[in-house]
């Protein structure tokens, strides 16, 4: 006897497309999430392809009714140089837009969809040992009361993202092969700001790439600003309440006093080592899923999309399962799962190593390039008929070299 089919730990991007989707297929579904929500927690700026997960999952309309500002596309900018990517160009005919959207307010709204689809969720509730074997898993938990209760699924799936509840309990962490970084960051709300225009992700590098500085455009003005570099730079500029981080967004000389005396909506928040990997994303009677699996690096705004993309993967794999279906979970999740994680973090070595710049910043670059890399950006990492996703490990540098060798040779 069981209680439910799937629990599902965590109620973020994650959780709630798993849970919403097994709902809509007639499984019993309980979500247990440790916070209350509203709750803030970085991860703003999302991408097209996460639009595909949420319409699938039937969580999209709720979404649109929210009134989050739309994203078009990224500007990268290096001192004086800039690239800008507009999704309606890229390679992949896919979704042209997403939004911009502070996550408290995001991951409400999901959570409230998919409660109003059917779901249970029990906030306030932590996730003390989780027991799985091929047949039934338990889940032992802390209610909001103190009380210790066990409960028994088909399969759980693991969506805690940074609380990464089954990696720590299976010991089933391992290190990132990305360069420990940490980032400072908070909102600021600017009265002045046009919204005209203000419809991109903006990313500010500088230190020859080993630090760059994001601006995520919110509606009425309320904009975050961070900075993310190597944890004795984070730790430097966060120190003191965030003192060297306030000034450097004010004086930054690219952004022509943008941020001069503007008032911040809350102290600097500093979060460090966020690279991390896991030695397996299944097991027997359950799924990592989200940040639980593996996150690399917020540069490319990835970490919404791959929560989404393997939330909405392993329910359905869960539930063909739970059906009677027999399921490859290396082959049909893992190594799926692994393809996209591998072709960001090659795009994320390229963009700390300089690569990924030299192809951005270079004084002209091939249009049908541009809208390959176009694709990547918004999030479409299994189009093995992108080249710059199928040859990933190998076109940025082979690129990156052959446009230093052209410049070189233009320069003498």
């Amino acid at each position: 006897m069981v209680d439910y089919d799937v629990i599902i730990i965590g109620a973020g991007p994650a959780g709630a497309v798993s849970s919403a989707y097994l709902n809509n297929k007639g499984n019993s579904v309980l979500v247990i999430e440790k916070q209350i929500f509203p709750r803030f927690v970085i991860g703003e700026s999302l991408l097209p392809h996460c639009m595909d997960h949420l319409e699938e999952s039937g969580l999209l309309d709720a979404v649109k009714k929210a009134g989050f500002k739309k994203k078009k596309g990224a500007i990268f900018n290096s001192e004086n140089k800039k690239c800008e990517f507009s999704f309606s160009e890229q390679y992949s005919k896919e979704w042209e837009w997403t939004w911009q959207v502070e996550r408290a307010k995001f991951d409400q709204v999901l959570a409230q969809e998919v409660q109003n689809q059917g779901v249970e969720i029990k906030f306030n509730t932590s996730v003390k040992n989780v027991s799985c074997s091929s047949t039934i898993q338990e889940v032992e938990y802390e209610d909001e009361g103190g009380d210790i209760k066990t409960l028994k699924a088909k399969f759980v799936i693991d969506a805690s993202g940074y609380g990464r509840v089954l990696p720590r309990l299976f010991k089933l962490s391992e290190p990132s092969d990305i360069e420990a970084r940490g980032s400072v960051f908070t909102h600021v709300l600017e009265n002045s700001r046009q919204e005209k225009g203000e419809e991109n992700i903006i990313v500010h590098s500088f230190e020859n790439n080993k630090a760059w500085i994001w601006i995520i455009p919110f509606p009425g003005g309320r904009t975050s600003v961070g900075l993310v570099g190597e944890e004795d730079l984070i730790k430097d500029y966060a120190e003191n309440n965030g003192e060297k981080f306030k000034k450097l967004i004010s004086t930054f000389e690219w952004l022509n006093e943008r941020f001069v005396d503007v008032p911040l909506l809350f102290d600097p928040k500093m979060i460090l080592g966020y690279s991390v990997g896991v030695k397996q994303m299944h097991g027997e009677g359950y799924a990592l899923c989200g940040n639980s699996t593996e996150f690399l690096d917020p540069i490319f705004s990835s970490g919404v999309t791959l929560a989404t993309f393997t939330g909405l993967k392993a329910a359905k794999l869960a539930h063909q399962q739970i059906n009677g279906d027999t399921v490859n979970w290396q082959r049909d999740y893992e190594d799926v799962i692994k393809k996209g994680i591998d072709v960001f973090r090659s795009y994320v070595k390229a963009w700390y190593n300089g690569d990924f710049g030299k192809i951005l910043f270079a004084k002209s670059i091939e249009p049908q390039f541009k809208n390959q890399i176009c694709s990547v950006l918004a999030g479409y990492v299994w189009d093995q008929s992108n080249p710059f996703v199928k040859k990933h490990k190998t076109i940025i540098p082979v690129l990156a070299k052959v446009i230093s060798i052209k410049e070189k040779a233009g320069k003498n």
